[in-house]
Parts: structure tokens; sequence; C-alpha cells
């Protein structure tokens, strides 16, 4: 996935009410940008930290500029959660992801379950794919973990896929690590265990669990490698 144009880069002043955060860029220039992502951005939204923008001129946006990227000790991590379904949809075109590989017919959005929407649902062989997708940016010592708040909705869609998988479909639960800096994937218990529960009861139940590194820069993101999942 590439940023058309490449991102600006500037300095972190503060992430407030979740969607809003204060910049300055490198320039000098101070703005209000917005902040995909609704999560508690923990490790990833310290003040005076580098991040990285993009501007969406003459889109008629109240706040023109959005958050993309922020430099975490040497890599950088890409905290706009809306980013990640795209980018795995772009490595499941092009082959990237070995296990999703096969597919003729990809459509993302589509309604299922109770109230529920699927990331990419796969279809065109002997049964559909269900692919659930979570954009992870925290880690813990070398591993990246996932969720790091409660995630009552990322339970609901766990149990969404165990009904999947019952019923004779594919069920795929892949977690983005988005940062190139990390060695495997695991729950994060002490975040929410009850969704650390639910992923190791779906894994049981026939849910298949990948998780995939990318390599973020100011030109693009792309997926980069198969991680270990332990859990």
């Amino acid at each position: 996935m590439r940023f058309d144009p490449p991102l600006r880069t500037g300095v972190l002043e503060r992430r407030y009410k979740r969607f809003l955060a204060d910049v300055r860029l490198d320039d000098g220039e101070e703005f209000t940008a917005h902040v995909a992502n609704t999560g508690a951005m923990l490790g990833c939204c310290e003040p005076l930290s580098r991040i990285a923008l993009s501007h969406h001129q003459d889109s008629g946006r109240k706040l023109p500029w959005s958050w993309q990227l922020i430099e975490v000790g040497d890599a950088w991590v890409c905290v706009n959660t809306l980013l990640a379904n795209r980018i795995v949809e772009e490595a499941v075109r092009s082959g990237r992801i070995g296990p999703l590989r096969g597919y003729p017919e990809l459509r993302r959005e589509v309604a299922y379950g109770d109230r529920s929407r699927i990331d990419l649902h796969l279809d065109g062989r002997d049964r559909p794919c269900f692919v659930e997708v979570k954009n992870v940016t925290l880690r813990e010592g070398r591993r990246a973990v996932f969720p790091d708040t409660v995630s009552e909705r990322g339970t609901r869609h766990l149990n969404e896929l165990i009904k999947v998988a019952d019923r004779g479909d594919r069920a795929v639960m892949l977690f983005l690590v988005n940062r190139g800096d990390c060695g495997s994937f695991a729950p994060a218990d002490a975040h929410d265990p009850v969704y650390a529960r639910t992923l190791r009861e779906a894994a049981s139940q026939g849910v298949e669990v990948l998780a995939y590194r990318t390599r973020p820069t100011l030109e693009g993101i792309d997926v980069e490698k198969k991680l270990p999942v332990h859990l």
C-alpha cells in the first residue's frame, strides 16, 4: 500500500478525546489532526514522539490532516486502524498471504451473523472463507499483543467466527502487526482476559489464527512476513 503523496513528519504534542491530536510539523506549522484509532494506543501516543501524517487536500474535511504513523524506538508503527483492511486486501490479491491464496472472489464488509460485517469474504473455492482483520500496535518485549484495552466488539467478532467454523465454512482471525520490530504474536491477557480466553476457544473450535507483520515507511506499508502465534 502506497502513501500518495508521501507522508509529512512532525512531533506529537498530545492526543485527546480519542480522535484528536495536536501536532507540529517539522516546518513549525501547528494544527489538530484526526486520529483514526479508538483504542488506548498504549506505547504509541507519547508526547514529543516523531509522527507522520497525510494531508487530504480539497477534501472538505473539518480536519484535513490524518495521523498515520508514530516512531517508537527504531520502528515506524501504523496507528491508523482504518488502513489494516486495505493492506490485507492488497496482500491477499497479490498472493503475499499464503494461507489465503487461490480465491478468485474477494469482497469487503459483507454482512453476516448477528448484525455484523466480515472484513474480507473470499469465495470461488469449495467453501467460502470469512476473514476478520485486527490492527496490532502494542508490543511487550519482542512480542506483539492484542488488544491494548478491553474489546467487547472484538470478542463478539470472535464468537461470530466460531459460528462460521461450526457450520463448516472457513473462519480466519488475522492479526496485522503493523510495526516491523516484533517476532511473534500472542493475546494480551493482561489487557482483556475475556478476549484472550475467547481467542483460545475460537482456535480450539476450528478458527484459524494468523499473524502477519508489516514494515511501515513514509512511502507505504507492505506485508513482510508471517509471525508465530503463541496462544
